[in-house]
């Protein structure tokens, strides 16, 4: 693990939550949509890490159902790793629960894999290796 690279917050709007964190002084570094993941998602930079709002852009995408189940709020912490299928790897020997077999297109183009709640205490993990 290299450090943390986001905090991911669900949200259902944007533009709407994104007021609240340009009053505290944070500027938007960029948005985009991810289609495989349902997803509309704004960066914020917060010293060497980043705020990773994501709207959901469909009723059957996961932030939609976190949303309808639990609210808005935190959803997860994304730890940036060298080499995605390494990490997996090793968790899945260890018997931890990955949602994935293997890692999916997140934003800015990196690959992905969330490691199930049940295996790290309540947290929803996201292992993050960034496009090169």
């Amino acid at each position: 693990m290299k450090k943390i690279d986001h905090i991911g917050v669900a949200v259902s709007s944007l533009e709407e939550r994104l007021a609240f964190y340009r009053a505290l002084g944070l500027v938007q570094e960029g948005s985009e949509e991810v289609p495989e993941q349902k997803v509309r998602v704004a960066f914020l930079p917060v010293e060497g890490t980043r705020l990773e709002l994501l709207e959901p852009t469909a009723e059957d995408s996961p932030i939609a159902r976190f949303i309808a189940k639990r609210g808005e709020g935190l959803h997860h912490i994304a730890l940036r790793v060298e080499d995605i299928h390494a990490a997996m790897a090793a968790l899945a020997r260890e018997g931890f629960q990955l949602l994935s077999e293997q890692p999916v297109k997140g934003a800015h183009g990196s690959l992905v894999c969330f490691v199930h709640p049940r295996s790290t205490g309540g947290v929803l993990l996201e292992l993050c290796q960034p496009a090169e």
